[in-house]
C-alpha cells in the first residue's frame, strides 16, 4: 500500500507541473523528473536518457536493459543499488531512468515496475505533446523564414537566416553551408566552396543524388548529416550538420530541416536569377546605348575610340584594341590602348590573326601562358572576337587582361553579342570614309582633286600665317603617250603621284591640277624651305621614274599682311611654270623671272 501510495504521490507531483509550466521544454521537462525521481525515492542519483535524442552508444545500453533491472555493487565496504527503469511507448522502446541508491531499495521490484508502467505512460503524453509544440514551433519559424526569402533577393541575408534559425531551434549541432557559387565576401557566415573531389564522400553523394546522407562516426562520437540545398531547376549546395556526441535525429527532424533547406535552395534560385535578370538588362542596356550611338553617323576614329570606352568599363579590361587585317599587313585603329600602339605590335597581331582566321572561331582563354600557340602574348586573360565586315574587311577586337582567369563566360558572350552589333557600324564609317575620299581624290593619281586643293588653301590663308604653292607640269608629257601609249603615260603619272605623295608631310596637299599638271601645297612653309622641297621632288622625279621624264615646277608664296588670294597664288605659279618651260624645262621658277633657277 505504501509503494502505491509513492508511486500516486510522484505522478501527483509530475501532473502538476505539467498544469503548472506554461512553456515546457524538454530540459524542463527531464530535470523536473530528476527531481522529483531523487527527493521522492531518496535516491543518490537520478539519470534519464531519451532514445530518440541520445547518444548512440547510450542507445545501446538501455536497448540491452529491455526490463527493470537491479544490481548491487559492493565499493569499499558499503552497498548500493542500481535499478534501471524502461520506457516504453505503444510500439516502440523510448528510453530509460537510471536511479542510484546508497540505501536500501525504496520499493520493491513489482513496484518498481508498476512505477515503470505509469513514467512510460507521462512519457507518452510527454512526448506527444512535445512534439506537437515543438512542431509548431519549427512550421512557424519555417513559415516566417519562408516569407523574408520571398522578400529578399541579396543571398547574405537569406545564407544569414537559415543559420540563425537552425541554431535557435537545434543549439547543439554545428552547421556548415558547402556551396557550389563563390562567397568570399561571406567570411563572416559558416559558409564553404563545395570541392569537387573525393575528399567528402557523403556531401559529394547528397550533392550528385539530391538525398539526404548519414555518416555516423562512434569512434569520434559525431553523427554528420548532409542535407541537399535543391531549388527547382537545380542544387546549389549541401547544409552539412554536426552533431555533438553522435546524437540521431529522428525523422521527422529530418524532415523539417530537408523542407527549410529547399526553401533556402528556392530562395538563393531567385536570388540568382534575380541577379542574372539584372545583368541581362544590364547587358541589353548596353547593347542598346551602343547601337543608338554607333547609328549617329560617327566616323571610324569616334566609332573606336567609343567602343574602346565601353569595353574598358564594363570588362575592366587592362588592354583592348580593334584590328583591321589588310593584304598588306595589319593596322591597329586609332582609339585602341596603348599598348597596341606599340611598333613592333604586328608581331603579335599576325599570331592573332593566324589562330582567328585559320579556326574561324572566337577565341576565350583563361590563361594564354599554357596556350601552345599564343603563349608569348604578354597576357593571361584574353578574348579575341572576329569582324567580318560586308566589305569582305576582316577584323578583329582583342581585350586582354593581365591577371589569369579574369573574364567570365557571360562576360565573353556579351562581348560576341556587342561585337556583332558594333560590326555594321565599323562598316559603315570605313565605306563612307571611303566614299569621302574617293570624292575628294583622283581616281588615277590618288592625290586631292583641284576643287579640295582649293578649299584647304583658302581655309589655311584665313588661319596660318603663311604658305607656299608649287605648279608642276610633266615635260613633253605628249611625246611619252605618243612614243610609249596611254597605258605607259597613265604610269609614268602615278609613279610621279606618289613620289609627291613621299617627299612631303601628311599636312601637306598634294593634288592633280589637271591633265599632266600635279599642285603642292605647303601650309606654314616659308619661300625658302619651299624652294628646296620642290627642288629635291624635280630631282627624284628624274631619277625614278620608269621610262625617265621631268618635271617644271613654278611656285608661289604668300603670307599675312598682304592683299592676296588664292587665285593670285595659283596665277603667280602657272606664270612662274610657264617661265621655268620656256628656260628649258626640268627646272623651278618662283613667281617672277629674278627667281628663276
Amino acid at each position: 500500500m505504501e509503494s502505491n501510495n509513492k508511486i500516486l504521490e510522484i505522478k501527483s507531483r509530475i501532473l502538476d507541473f505539467f498544469l503548472s509550466s506554461s512553456n515546457l521544454t524538454q530540459a524542463k521537462f527531464l530535470t523536473m523528473l530528476q527531481s522529483i525521481l531523487k527527493e521522492e525515492l531518496k535516491a543518490k542519483s537520478v539519470t534519464v536518457t531519451m532514445e530518440e535524442f541520445s547518444p548512440i552508444y547510450d542507445q545501446l545500453k538501455v536497448r540491452e536493459l529491455g526490463a527493470v533491472y537491479q544490481k548491487t555493487l559492493e565499493t569499499e565496504g558499503s552497498d548500493f543499488g542500481y535499478i534501471n527503469l524502461p520506457l516504453y511507448g505503444d510500439k516502440d522502446f523510448l528510453g530509460a531512468v537510471e536511479l542510484q541508491f546508497t540505501s536500501s531499495l525504496p520499493l520493491s521490484l513489482e513496484s518498481f515496475d508498476e512505477l515503470s508502467k505509469e513514467l512510460s505512460t507521462i512519457f507518452q503524453q510527454y512526448s506527444q505533446y512535445i512534439h506537437t509544440r515543438f512542431e509548431e514551433k519549427q512550421y512557424e519559424e519555417l513559415y516566417k523564414v519562408t516569407s523574408k526569402f520571398h522578400s529578399s533577393m541579396r543571398v547574405e541575408g537569406i545564407l544569414t537566416e537559415i543559420i540563425e534559425i537552425l541554431r535557435n531551434t537545434y543549439e547543439d549541432f554545428s552547421y556548415l553551408l558547402l556551396l557550389t557559387s563563390d562567397n568570399d565576401d561571406l567570411q563572416h557566415l559558416p559558409v564553404k566552396k563545395l570541392d569537387f573531389d573525393d575528399s567528402n564522400i557523403s556531401a559529394m553523394n547528397a550533392y550528385v543524388t539530391g538525398e539526404v546522407q548519414l555518416e555516423n562516426c562512434i569512434r569520434d562520437r559525431r553523427t554528420y548529416i548532409y542535407v541537399p540545398i535543391k531549388g527547382e531547376q537545380g542544387i546549389y549546395g549541401v547544409l552539412q550538420i554536426i552533431s555533438l556526441d553522435s546524437f540521431n535525429l529522428p525523422e521527422k527532424e529530418l524532415k523539417f530541416i530537408t523542407l527549410l533547406a529547399n526553401a533556402t535552395g528556392t530562395a538563393l534560385e531567385n536570388a540568382q536569377l534575380y541577379e542574372q535578370s539584372k545583368q541581362v538588362i544590364s547587358d541589353l542596356q548596353l547593347i542598346n546605348e551602343t547601337s543608338h550611338q554607333l547609328n549617329s553617323n560617327l566616323r571610324l576614329q569616334e566609332v573606336t575610340a567609343y567602343m574602346i570606352k565601353k569595353i574598358m568599363h564594363f570588362f575592366e579590361a587592362k588592354e583592348a584594341a580593334f584590328v583591321l587585317y589588310k593584304s598588306g599587313g595589319t593596322e591597329v585603329l586609332p582609339g585602341s590602348t596603348e599598348f597596341f600602339q606599340q611598333e613592333d605590335i604586328g608581331i603579335y597581331l599576325s599570331q592573332m590573326q593566324d589562330y582567328v582566321y585559320s579556326d574561324g572561331e572566337p577565341l576565350f582563354i583563361g590563361d594564354l601562358r599554357v596556350h601552345e600557340r599564343l603563349s608569348n602574348l604578354p597576357f593571361c586573360s584574353c578574348m579575341i572576337i572576329p569582324m567580318h565586315a560586308s566589305n569582305g574587311i576582316k577584323g578583329a577586337c582583342v581585350v586582354t587582361h593581365t591577371l589569369p582567369y579574369f573574364f567570365s563566360f557571360e562576360q565573353f558572350k556579351l562581348l560576341q553579342s556587342l561585337i556583332h552589333h558594333s560590326t555594321l557600324a565599323f562598316s559603315n564609317s570605313m565605306l563612307r570614309e571611303e566614299l569621302e575620299k574617293y570624292v575628294i581624290t583622283d581616281y588615277l593619281t590618288k592625290l586631292y582633286s583641284r576643287k579640295y586643293l582649293d578649299e584647304k588653301i583658302k581655309k589655311s590663308m584665313k588661319h596660318d600665317s603663311y604658305g607656299t604653292f608649287i605648279l608642276l607640269d610633266i615635260d613633253d608629257f605628249k611625246r611619252v603617250n605618243d612614243t610609249f601609249g596611254h597605258q605607259i603615260g597613265d604610269t609614268i603619272l602615278m609613279q610621279v603621284a606618289s613620289i609627291i605623295n613621299a617627299s612631303i608631310r601628311e599636312t601637306d596637299i598634294g593634288a592633280r591640277w589637271g591633265g599632266e599638271e600635279l599642285a603642292i601645297y605647303l601650309p606654314k612653309i616659308d619661300l625658302a624651305l619651299g624652294e628646296h622641297i620642290a627642288g629635291r621632288i624635280i630631282k627624284k622625279i628624274e631619277e625614278q621614274t620608269s621610262p625617265a621624264v621631268t618635271v617644271s615646277c613654278g611656285l608661289s608664296f604668300w603670307k599675312k599682311g598682304l592683299n592676296d588670294s588664292a587665285r593670285d597664288l595659283f596665277h603667280r605659279a602657272d606664270f612662274a611654270l610657264l617661265k621655268a618651260k620656256d628656260l628649258g624645262k626640268n627646272q623651278l621658277c618662283i613667281e617672277s623671272e629674278e627667281y628663276c633657277g
